[in-house]
């Protein structure tokens, strides 16, 4: 017998390789595409805690399905990447809030049996979840949220820089964060998806027609 939808083989999406312009989502956006997943269900479980980590964070989708058991640590708040982009590792920082959300998961996944040989995020039987599962059920929590916007792994991310920037978090942090390489690469980044210097100036102009 199979496991419920992870084991199911998306198709290749029609719209592979195709490159999106960044869309931000609000805060209330994301929280109507956790609420999308079951609160019961155990797949539902994970897949809140796994959306809850990718808007907190910031991580690439590659990094958190890479995440093992041993790689959170609630108590000090802080999840170790160990192969981001190039192999690289790092260490990023999570709020309390949104490891209690990921402490469910991982309470639910002891009593399936599961352990630390098992990515955080698996399926039912301990078997990795895949990228092409992520990117589908994010397009089907979209569209049953009835967000119009191009929703995906990836734009979580971007929120989560462009809600960092709002903050005024230092860029420094910013880039540790993100794991980009150096300061060019984060301030690239965000004068694309977040340029609220450049907002913010045009708005405060005057024009009486």
């Amino acid at each position: 017998m199979t496991d419920h939808p992870d084991t199911v083989r998306p198709r290749e999406p029609k719209n592979k390789g195709k490159t999106y312009p960044p869309e931000i989502l609000s805060e209330d956006e994301v929280r109507q595409l956790v609420r999308g997943c079951s609160n019961r269900a155990p797949t539902g479980i994970r897949n809140r805690a796994l959306l809850t980590l990718l808007y907190r964070t910031g991580l690439r989708i590659s990094e958190a399905l890479a995440l093992y058991p041993k790689d959170l640590d609630s108590a000090e708040g802080r999840v170790a990447v160990c192969h981001g982009k190039g192999d690289k590792a790092r260490v990023v920082g999570l709020d309390h809030e949104s490891f209690a959300v990921i402490e469910r998961w991982m309470d639910r996944r002891t009593k399936l049996g599961l352990n630390g040989r098992q990515p955080v995020f698996c399926t039912l039987k301990g078997e990795p979840v895949k990228t092409p599962y992520v990117r589908t059920l994010l397009r089907r929590l979209g569209k049953k949220a009835g967000i119009e916007k191009h929703v995906h792994a990836h734009g979580l991310r971007h929120t989560h820089a462009a809600e960092l920037a709002r903050e005024g978090t230092p860029m420094n942090l910013i880039r540790a964060q993100l794991g980009h390489e150096n300061l060019s690469t984060t301030s690239r980044y965000l004068d694309h998806i977040a340029p609220q210097e450049l907002i913010d100036r045009m708005r405060s102009r005057t024009w009486k027609p």
